[in-house]
């Protein structure tokens, strides 16, 4: 092993990787921040609605939901670690020591891990309900909360392992471009990660595809309802798209970039577009929740009692006539029976 530098600046490894380390606000600092900030306060605004909505609602109460539960838990870290980020970029990150920028990294990297593992377990999840002819899967809570813990252990040991392990302040020759203080080969094998669970996820819903319009036509063939089957068999497939495609357009520009400079590719530009990729990246945690929750029925109606009682609590504070009414009305939307279905009157 070479000579190790923890006693140097982070000015030292951004030079010695060939980083830029602006000492003032350029104009591309400024707008990235300005998004950064945009879709950080909407990714946390955003899951915080979907965590309150399973927590309020027992009909939640059910794996799938504990999973979605999880994804929220994991953007709205996402959402928290962009954030610091955001006031800890540009000329800012010059002032950050090692264990500093190590954290602003080891946040990014854990939440965003956590993340797309979700999206996996959520896959595999409901493969295993299709699979069993189960609108919720009968999976026992103890199994998906060590499927929880698996995710955020698996987690916390790619966003640790960096600043204890996985850097290269004792090998410079080994520093990547996007990120002066890791190793290459880190960043090599988080992208070559996040496209293996692309492609299990790509597998499990193909297979969820084809087993549910074999299914679907099979029924149709005795029931003679082919219009009714045409409309499951592209429900599903846009479902499917959908979920797939936000996948592919926030994550793939960003693991491109990550494997070009994990593999030393001297010809690529990468550091023009880390910003914006990684921008695009975390605005996943934002398409995640209306992509995995607000095509749920039962969940816009969840999003709207806990806005609609949020509305008139606030308004109860500017009319003492209203409050009255407010008060009742937020009473109401929030009661459920032992059906699960909300108790509304004409005040909402």
């Amino acid at each position: 092993m070479g000579q190790c530098y923890y006693n140097e600046t982070i000015g030292f490894f951004y030079n010695n990787s060939g980083k830029e380390l602006s000492s003032y606000w350029r104009p591309k600092d400024v707008v990235v921040v300005a998004l950064g900030l945009t879709v950080s306060v909407l990714v946390l605004l955003t899951n915080l609605l979907v965590i309150a909505a399973i927590a309020s609602n027992r009909r939640f109460h059910q794996p799938i939901y504990y999973l979605l539960g999880n994804l929220a838990a994991a953007d709205l870290f996402a959402g928290v670690a962009y954030l610091f980020l955001m006031f800890h970029t540009g000329p800012r990150t010059a002032r950050l020591s090692l264990k500093g920028w190590f954290l602003r990294q080891g946040l990014l990297d854990t939440s965003l891990t956590a993340s797309v593992a979700t999206l996996l377990a959520i896959a595999v999840e409901r493969h295993r309900s299709v699979m069993a002819v189960q609108l919720h899967s009968r999976l026992p809570r103890g199994r998906v909360v060590m499927l929880i813990v698996v995710v955020w252990v698996a987690a916390l040991g790619l966003g640790l392992l960096p600043a204890h392990s996985w850097h290269c302040l004792c090998a410079l020759d080994r520093c990547s471009r996007m990120a002066p203080l890791l190793s290459r080969s880190y960043l090599a094998v988080w992208a070559l990660s996040s496209l293996l669970v692309f492609l299990l996820m790509v597998a499990v819903y193909t297979r969820i595809f084809f087993y549910v319009r074999r299914r679907v036509q099979r029924m149709a063939e005795h029931v003679s309802c082919h219009p009714r089957y045409r409309e499951t068999t592209l429900s599903l497939v846009k479902t499917v798209v959908i979920i797939l495609g936000a996948f592919v357009v926030c994550w793939t520009p960003g693991q491109v970039v990550l494997l070009l400079d994990g593999l030393d590719c001297k010809s690529c530009n990468v550091l023009a577009v880390e910003k914006y990729f990684l921008l695009l990246a975390e605005s996943n945690s934002l398409v995640n929740a209306a992509v995995y929750s607000c095509r749920d029925a039962e969940m816009c109606r969840t999003f709207r009692r806990l806005l609609c009682c949020m509305c008139l609590r606030r308004s109860s504070h500017k009319s003492a006539h209203y409050t009255s009414s407010a008060r009742t009305g937020a009473s109401t939307c929030i009661m459920l029976p032992e059906n699960g279905h909300s108790l509304m009157d004409s005040t909402l």
